[in-house]
């Protein structure tokens, strides 16, 4: 046995976080905690971090999702795991670009235009460099213990020799081509987006009724529209051919309005009828004006019937003759410049005044919104380069990745039977399984080229030759190229397209020698997203890059993706598809947990693009890391969403205040840019969305307010909680001994460890199904309801001296630390060393390694040490009736510091007087005496029996006591009586719910319980 005494005088009263984040932060860094060599022994356990985009500072959003990745990796890194998780970042080539140009407008006054390319990309690559800083910062910040050597870059050298290859393999393998046809265009942003990347608004709008005269002059036909500008570029007004007024319009033709264009009449199943089922119908005049060049269902029907297309936009949504319009009239000239907005009040306006325009209702519909600039989308008719993801080398390679417990129905069928990976994904929550599937089963091909600076520039090279013309190219038949021929019918020219594959620069200054010009559109962001789970391992040749040797064999596929259910469709799936195709079938993942949303107070999701975020760092800073850490774990609870609202902290007086908010463009509720100070209006405050918008800036006359949040107090109220309860515990370890013996252990002792057995039980199997709140809670149940509450309170009156239970109380010191460290980890690796100050030791079957830091400890196991049932059980037993003495000393008001008797027989005597010292300490008894039939005091019905409790007042309270309870009899005869009457009422039992009269019974035989105890304690 030791006899030293170790002091804590070492542990600060109170726990503050700022004092120890940043130098745990730095031992951690010291240490290598996160990283991971591709050679080390375990079994491999990684995580794909989703990389944030570069624009912006993260959010509380990202805070959650890297929390719980972290929660992850530190946990398998305890259970010897081989564990790999690389940050890094997306260049986010839309939205980056976008906040670039607006920045530049705003402070010099210039557009993107006004620079070369080459000087544009280098403003951008600094506001990248700067903001990449920022969000890996932020992530430190957050505990996350990544492998930070190996942090990756979606444009860096590794990635982009990855984009460059997968680009040339599609494209050789006729999976990228070029096509003309319907876009979905952002005129503010200037660039063509995939389908999953518009956003569906409800709008509430109108519905126009235009009046197209016949063109022999017999009458006119009536359309409906909630876009009349478009009537410019009409080619046909369409009619079902089961419409009864088809027979007499066959063959007919219509003088468009304004353009004077001779337009037919065709008839098309598409065209809703009036007076059908269809919910359309109720707006619907049969009658449908088609606009191939702006709509796509009229693309389709425009196809269908042969028709013209004819552009009538610029790029930016105005009205222009400059892109495909050839007959604008003398009288459309007055609309072209003109907005889509001004445009069609205009061409309402001259509609009304020729008496053509026959109504206009309120219509409220659905309209696609781009998911960055979120104005609504223009169908827009353009040369754009697609992944043909509707092949089955990658739509259906996709659908048979899910597993098949998850897949409604049957995935599709494969010639040779079963591949690797097939099968093998599961979505946590199960639900988003079917998000997966039904995406996948209404896909169409994916458009990845913008028009934008920033990003990767598509590796292809094009001519025209003219007809006649020998048509070659450097390199032509060489495997490192690429090539695809169209021939142009109209202009007699045939476009040539070469692709080359990265590393052979000489090709490519042969193929602009010859005149070949480089595309100048890049690649939709998330194509190099869709690759990072072998980019950032290397993918194609590991070998090339010293920090990517090895890992694609060790961690491809990985574990888990942790990400949102917003990219389902635009990230998740395509990984999978790309994984497989790239990777002879792997998954890229075999798990994929779906987190909830974090919202503003609005409701609104919280999102950089929006300018709702709120910074981590500004809850860091008033609840410490590990306090909001706690709060996202509990709150991940999987069904969902966290609505977070937040106030501001005034940075002149430091009161926390409620915040003005404003509507933004978007009609989204945000802090209004400029904010007053509570004591002072004249002083004034900025806030992060007046930043990112350029309105305001962060200085000495406008400092940055704090947000700040009481949702978090849970969570520091918890990391106090766990700090107060070690330096308490570790005040009275003084001379534990080396070993203990089961034979030492008490039945509180007993009954501690199981419990602490228990809780890893429970942690693991949640963590395996990611149930995170699980786990939150297990550790809230086990630290503050089991340890504190429990086992320290009916420990106090025998720590002292019992060296045995000292080391017990050290070794579930320790196991709790190891247990939480993954949730909490900067208190717990502050508590580790004081834990550790104390010499390690042992209980018989428990053996627990040490070592330098906690983040690098065993995940502990007490699987080892065979506990007595019997034991806990009687501990259980007695905890039972503590809260029963408890309750009843709280009704009858007793004085919390008077000592009662507790009089019992039988086996509730017995249980009392073994554990009369924990009884004493918890229930507050003088002593246990046998009940004799003669005995008064207040009855207390436990575990079957009557027990009575003596000695609970003074002699003058006894009778206002016994009033009391007289009273309280009263009353509860009346509630009696109340249950009865209903329940003897035929009509009630007969016709209420059966659920409802048995709750009435139920409550019947409470009260009768109480009514019994009562009249027992009055009789005696």
């Amino acid at each position: 046995m030791s006899e030293t005494a170790f002091s804590t005088d070492s542990i600060p009263k109170s726990y503050a976080p700022s004092d120890v984040e940043g130098e745990i932060l730095s031992r951690w860094e010291q240490a290598n905690v996160g990283h991971c060599e591709s050679d080390v022994s375990g079994s491999p356990f990684s995580i794909l971090i989703p990389p944030p985009n570069v624009t912006a500072p993260l959010h509380l959003g990202h805070a959650l999702n890297n929390t719980l990745q972290d929660v992850l990796i530190r946990w398998h890194r305890m259970k010897g795991d081989a564990t790999l998780w690389m940050p890094g970042t997306d260049h986010a080539g839309i939205a980056t670009q976008t906040v670039v140009e607006k920045r530049l407008l705003l402070q010099e006054g210039k557009k993107r235009t006004d620079f070369s390319r080459e000087e544009f990309v280098s403003r951008v690559k600094a506001w990248k460099d700067e903001y990449e800083t920022t969000i890996l910062s932020q992530l430190r910040s957050l505990g996350a213990s990544c492998d930070w050597a190996r942090t990756r870059f979606t444009m860096d050298d590794v990635c982009a020799s990855a984009v460059r290859e997968a680009f040339f393999k599609l494209f050789k393998d006729d999976l990228i081509y070029r096509g003309k046809r319907l876009v979905n265009w952002d005129p503010i942003t200037l660039t063509a987006l995939a389908d999953d990347e518009v956003e569906m608004k409800e709008v509430a709008g109108h519905m126009y009724y235009l009046r197209y005269p016949l063109e022999d002059g017999s009458g006119f036909v009536t359309v409906a529209t909630t876009r009349p500008e478009t009537m410019l570029g009409d080619t046909a007004v369409a009619i079902n051919p089961n419409d009864p007024r088809a027979e007499s319009l066959r063959g007919k033709s219509i003088r468009l309005p304004i353009v004077g264009r001779s337009i037919p009449i065709v008839e098309d199943d598409y065209v809703v009828m009036q007076g059908t089922d269809d919910p359309k119908a109720e707006f619907a005049t049969g009658f449908l004006k088609v606009t191939p060049a702006h709509d796509p269902n009229d693309w389709d029907i425009g196809a269908r019937h042969d028709l013209d297309i004819i552009n009538i936009m610029a790029s930016d949504g105005s009205i222009s003759d400059a892109y495909g319009w050839d007959d604008a009239s003398e009288l459309s000239q007055q609309f072209i410049g003109l907005s889509r907005e001004d445009a069609r009040e205009a061409i309402i306006q001259w509609f009304k005044e020729h008496d053509l325009l026959e109504d206009i209702r309120d219509y409220t519909h659905s309209v696609g919104h781009s998911y960055r600039s979120h104005v609504p989308i223009e169908p827009y008719l353009s040369d754009q380069w697609y992944v043909r993801v509707t092949d089955d080398k990658l739509c259906n390679e996709a659908l048979r990745s899910l597993s098949k417990e998850q897949y409604k129905g049957s995935p599709p069928a494969r010639e040779s039977g079963e591949r690797t990976g097939d099968g093998g994904l599961q979505f946590y929550p199960e639900r988003y399984a079917h998000s997966y599937q039904a995406w996948h089963e209404n896909l169409r091909d994916w458009c990845i080229s913008r028009q934008l600076w920033w990003g990767h520039q598509i590796p292809v090279w094009s001519k025209t030759f003219a007809k006649g013309e020998e048509i070659t190219w450097p390199a032509e038949g060489e495997s490192h190229v690429a090539s695809s021929q169209e021939f142009d019918e109209g202009e007699q020219v045939t476009n040539v397209y070469v692709c080359v594959q990265g590393g052979h620069e000489r090709t490519e200054i042969d193929l602009e020698k010859t005149g070949f010009t480089r595309d100048e559109d890049v690649l939709d962001t998330w194509f190099s997203s869709a690759l990072w789970p072998i980019s950032t391992m290397g993918w194609p040749n590991p070998e090339a890059f010293p920090d990517t040797i090895g890992l694609l064999e060790k961690f491809n596929p990985s574990s888990v993706l942790c990400t949102g259910r917003d990219i389902i469709t635009l990230w998740v799936s395509r990984m999978v598809m790309f994984n497989r195709y790239f990777c002879d079938g792997a998954l890229p993942f075999t798990d994929v947990y779906i987190n909830p949303m974090i919202q503003d107070g609005f409701g609104q999701r919280m999102s950089k693009s929006l300018g709702n975020g709120v910074d981590p760092r500004d809850i860091i800073l008033t609840h410490g890391a590990d306090a909001m850490r706690y709060t996202m774990v509990q709150l991940a609870t999987g069904t969902q969403d966290v609505r977070l609202g937040v106030e501001l902290i005034c940075p002149y007086s430091g009161k926390i205040f409620t915040p003005t908010y404003v509507k933004s463009k978007t009609g989204h509720e945000v802090m209004a840019p400029l904010q007053s100070s509570p004591e002072d209006e004249t002083k004034k405050i900025s806030t992060l969305y007046g930043i990112l918008i350029g309105e305001v800036e962060n200085c000495e006359d406008t400092p940055l307010a704090v947000n700040s949040s009481s949702r978090f107090d849970v969570g520091r109220n918890f990391a106090n909680k766990y700090w107060n309860a070690n330096r308490f515990a570790l005040m009275n370890i003084t001379r534990p001994v080396d070993a203990v013996t089961l034979d030492e252990l008490t039945p509180a002792d007993q009954w501690m460890l199981n419990k602490v057995q228990l809780s890893i039980e429970k942690m693991n199997a949640a963590l395996t199904q990611y149930q995170f709140n699980t786990v939150a809670e297990t550790m809230y149940d086990l630290l503050w309801r089991e340890f504190c509450d429990w086992y320290l309170e009916a420990i106090k009156p025998t720590i002292k001296d019992s060296p045995a239970q000292q080391r017990v109380l050290h070794i579930v010191l320790d196991t709790i630390c190891r247990m939480l460290h993954p949730i909490c980890p900067f208190v717990t690796e502050a508590i580790w060393p004081h834990v550790h100050s104390i010499p390690s030791g042992s209980i018989e079957g428990i053996t627990l390694p040490t070592c330098e830091l906690v983040a690098n400890a065993q995940w502990p196991s007490l699987d080892g040490v065979s506990l007595d049932q019997a034991e806990i059980a009687s501990f259980e037993q007695t905890r039972e009736l503590v809260t029963a003495i408890r309750t009843a000393r709280s009704s009858q008001n007793v004085k919390p510091n008077r000592k009662i008797v507790l009089l019992a027989n039988g086996k509730i005597e017995s249980l009392a007087t073994k554990h009369a010292v924990v009884l004493s300490s918890l229930a507050g008894l003088s002593e246990i005496v046998h009940l004799g039939e003669k005995d008064s005091g207040f009855a207390l019905a436990f575990d079957g029996e009557t027990i009575l409790l003596a000695n609970m007042f003074d002699e003058q309270d006894v009778a206002a006591n016994t009033e009391k309870i007289r009273e309280e009899i009263t009353a509860l005869e009346k509630k009696v009586a109340g249950f009865k009457a209903r329940l003897s009422t035929e009509s009630y039992v007969n016709n209420a719910p059966g659920h409802v009269v048995q709750e009435t019974r139920d409550m019947l035989a409470k009260v009768e319980k109480d009514l019994a105890s009562a009249k027992a304690s009055v009789e005696l």
